[in-house]
């Protein structure tokens, strides 16, 4: 039986912390038929597994890359190209992906990606984020750990707004997180690496983000020899929260690389 072959352009989308591939549902089901939407769950989150506990002793951002490289062999083959997009500690694993996959990615898309690893020890957004991941290491209980987690990329207060059966699912997810924070601060790369990303970019942040993450995105779009910086509606959780203005802005980046190609 002959198949028509899928010319739709393949999209890997990697979501944020504490999230899944399910935050991706609604951009996903309103341009199907333009895209091939590939969502991957990273370690720990939706239905992807915890990583072992050798992996776990030293996780690194390359265990992460490595995971969604091995993800997308089900998906594509080998050689395929695709346009990557990532949220937050999405958007820094996709960094990695880039740069370790460099021939096959076609554009890249971040928001808000929390690579902290490119802002020096002095820069002030880099003091305040390693301040909250001290305030979570050090809490009494992993409910108060991912209630500082939580406000601290919302609102305070936000957590305790939530409903008991979210409360719990976010509770049950913070041991990931503070892996993700080990990957994220103990990651090598510098911003002089990012010029290795020659390749269309769009770095997008939204305008009541907190302080260190608008640093990233600035740093690292200054460094990206194709990026284009965009502000959005709303905060870190813009792509959850704001998705109709987000979506909008990564899709008119896409549709101008499809126009290019």
């Amino acid at each position: 039986m002959h198949t028509t072959p899928d010319t739709r352009p393949a999209v890997v989308l990697l979501h944020s912390s504490l999230s899944s591939r399910s935050q991706w549902t609604t951009l996903m089901a309103e341009q199907e038929a333009n895209y091939r939407f590939i969502a991957i769950d990273l370690l720990g989150y939706g239905k992807s597994a915890f990583p072992t506990e050798a992996a776990a002793a030293g996780y690194t951002l390359a265990h992460e890359a490595d995971a969604v490289a091995a993800a997308l062999a089900s998906h594509l083959d080998a050689g395929d190209q695709f346009h990557l997009v990532g949220h937050s500690y999405g958007g820094a694993t996709a960094l990695r992906l880039a740069r370790q996959m460099r021939d096959r990615v076609l554009s890249l898309s971040v928001f808000e990606p929390v690579a902290f690893h490119l802002l020096p020890a002095s820069d002030a957004g880099r003091q305040e984020i390693e301040a909250v991941v001290a305030k979570i290491n050090a809490a009494e209980s992993a409910e108060d750990a991912t209630r500082t987690f939580i406000d601290y990329w919302n609102r305070a207060g936000a957590f305790d707004s939530l409903p008991e059966v979210q409360r719990h699912r976010f509770t049950n997810g913070i041991a990931k997180v503070k892996l993700d924070f080990v990957a994220l601060l103990g990651e090598p790369a510098r911003v002089p690496d990012m010029a290795q990303l020659d390749l269309p970019a769009l770095v997008m942040a939204g305008a009541k983000g907190p302080a260190s993450t608008r640093r990233v995105a600035e740093t690292l779009a200054a460094a990206l020899p194709q990026a284009q910086f965009t502000l959005t509606a709303g905060g870190h959780m813009a792509p959850i929260t704001h998705a109709a203005d987000v979506n909008q802005a990564l899709l008119g980046f896409l549709e101008n690389q499809r126009l290019i190609a």
